[in-house]
């Protein structure tokens, strides 16, 4: 009850102070006109004076009076017309702006009574902590282990749990914490000393500190083939000037890691970053004959969308080093088993033209396309 209170009284408060210059009778006359009537009248009493005095012969004293008296009826007619303007003025134009300032807490309060849940009950934090946590939020659900963890500082495993969250929302100095209390209640693992690592390194920005690099080389010691320490480390070979051991560590993951990694993109951009062409032979080297067959016991829907996708690679590697002739015969074969005959005529011809048409290279794509159905035209 007390809320509504307030907020009715907040309400007709902003109200109010929206209305009342709406109320006030703005002033329209010239600005000046009274000061300049008083100078006028003025000098007119000068006038008189001086022409007591007989400082102003009588005609010029005259032709003033005429001049000053013009000058005040045109003051006047101008006040006159002012006012009359502020009184031709429609009053509908302030009753309308009134009715509007009014009506907008009225519709927004009858729009929340029938549409919100006014009789809805205050739910503190405590509250909304101790609900069924599929019902909670994100915010909720990190508060509830924030509360928990405060209350049992030696949960290694809520710890454990905690510390991703936090590296992915971007808390790095909580991440990093974390990851350490993490690691003092249960152990020492790859996953974890890497996880803070990479906390370490974003909460300075990307470098990889001495700290850092202690984390990244303790997983290597537990994974050697830990990926996410592998980059890192790289990493700060590179910010410490040593580029061509930041490369030489960064091909060599690139060679251990499987086809499906998704670390592969970041490595590859790393070495394009550092002016390194990744080697063809680290490149997915597209389908052979018996990855094709084994697509067959696939969908119709994910059998098209591997081939194609293998062979879209193979064919864009080849764009980039044409001097595979093993590579040309596999994209020839998979664009005739995909029965794709232009796209297969239009890779022999690529290849014949890399090699040179009279080469021996050349000559043997030519005979390999038509034992599998793709003829060259002469």
């Amino acid at each position: 009850m007390v809320f509504w209170v307030i907020a009715a009284l907040l309400t007709l408060g902003a109200s109010l102070a929206v209305l009342l210059p709406l109320t006030r009778r703005p002033k329209t006359a010239p600005a000046g006109a009274e000061h300049d009537l008083e100078v006028y009248r003025d000098q007119l009493a000068e006038l008189d004076k001086d022409t007591e005095r007989g400082l102003i012969p009588p005609s010029d004293a005259q032709e003033a009076r005429a001049e000053v008296a013009r000058r005040i009826i045109r003051v006047a007619s101008a006040e006159k017309q002012a006012n009359k303007a502020e009184a031709s003025a429609p009053r509908d134009v302030r009753l309308i702006a009134a009715a509007a300032v009014l009506a907008v807490p009225l519709i927004s309060w009858g729009l929340y009574g029938a549409l919100g849940s006014p009789d809805l009950p205050s739910q503190p934090l405590a509250d909304r902590l101790t609900k069924n946590p599929a019902d909670s939020s994100v915010d909720e659900l990190i508060a509830r282990a924030e509360s928990h963890l405060a209350e049992n500082p030696n949960d290694g495993r809520g710890w454990d749990v905690l510390a991703p969250v936090y590296l992915r929302m971007q808390r790095f100095s909580d991440s990093a914490t974390a990851y350490r209390n993490a690691i003092r209640l249960e152990g020492s693992t790859a996953g974890r000393q890497a996880g803070l690592g990479e906390a370490l390194a974003n909460q300075q920005g990307g470098m990889i500190s001495a700290e850092a690099q202690s984390a990244f080389q303790a997983a290597l010691k537990l994974d050697p083939k830990n990926a996410k320490a592998q980059f890192f480390l790289a990493v700060g070979l590179a910010q410490e000037g040593r580029k061509q051991d930041a490369v030489a560590a960064l091909r060599k993951m690139l060679a251990d890691l499987p086809q499906n990694s998704s670390w592969r993109n970041a490595v590859e951009q790393a070495l394009a970053e550092s002016g390194d062409k990744v080697a063809d032979a680290d490149r997915p080297a597209g389908p052979d004959q018996n990855q094709i067959d084994a697509a067959a016991s696939m969908s119709p829907q994910d059998r098209q969308a591997m081939i194609e996708t293998m062979v879209a690679s193979l064919d864009d590697r080849l764009r980039h080093n044409p001097d595979d002739a093993e590579g040309w015969q596999k994209l020839i074969r998979s664009y005739a088993v995909l029965d794709r005959k232009a796209e297969a005529l239009d890779a022999l011809d690529r290849a014949v033209a890399a090699f040179g048409k009279d080469s021996e290279e050349a000559k043997k794509l030519v005979a390999f396309a038509a034992s599998v159905g793709i003829a060259r035209k002469q």
